[in-house]
Parts: C-alpha cells; structure tokens; sequence
C-alpha cells in the first residue's frame, strides 16, 4: 500500500512598503490598491493603505519580486509620486 501525506507548502515573501505622495481619500486608495492586487505574486488580502501617512503596505511571494521601477509607474500611473520604498523578507509560520 501506498499512503501519500499532503503537507502545506510554504513560500517565503516580500513585505513592501511604499511611501506615496497625495494618497489622502478612499477613492485614490482604491485606484491604487486595485493596480497593486493586479500585480503578479501580490497576496491580495495583504493590501493595506494608510491614508494619513501616505503609506502602501502589501506582500508578494519572491519568486515574482517587484521592482521598484515598475512600482514606480505604477504609483505614477495611478497619480500619485512615489517617495520611497522599502523591501523585508517575511518568513512563513511553521505548524
């Protein structure tokens, strides 16, 4: 007999944070959080925006690593100037 045991696989990932010019209503945070969860390898529930700080936090696994020129047009693209970024691996929890 053979038994198969299904073990989760975990992947490490990237947390991003961007610092965003003119990101102050809802409406402009939805345009970009939309963009960003478009993006290949982004964890869509990781979308968070912080509106009074001009803040975009989100995580996206590392075998599609974002880089910063194509964060950099996508901010531009949605309206917004992009003043910073800033990358920090995240492990994955064990069980």
């Amino acid at each position: 007999m053979l038994f198969a045991l299904a073990l989760p696989v975990w992947s490490a990932e990237l947390s991003y944070q961007l610092r965003v010019d003119g990101l102050a209503c809802p409406y402009c945070a939805y345009g970009i959080e939309k963009k960003i969860k478009a993006l290949q390898g982004v964890a869509n529930e990781s979308v968070e925006i912080r509106l009074n700080e001009g803040i975009v936090l989100f995580e996206a696994d590392t075998e599609t690593a974002i880089d910063e020129a194509t964060l950099k047009q996508l901010v531009t693209d949605a309206g917004f100037t992009l003043r910073g970024v800033k990358t920090q691996s995240v492990e994955p929890p064990y069980e």
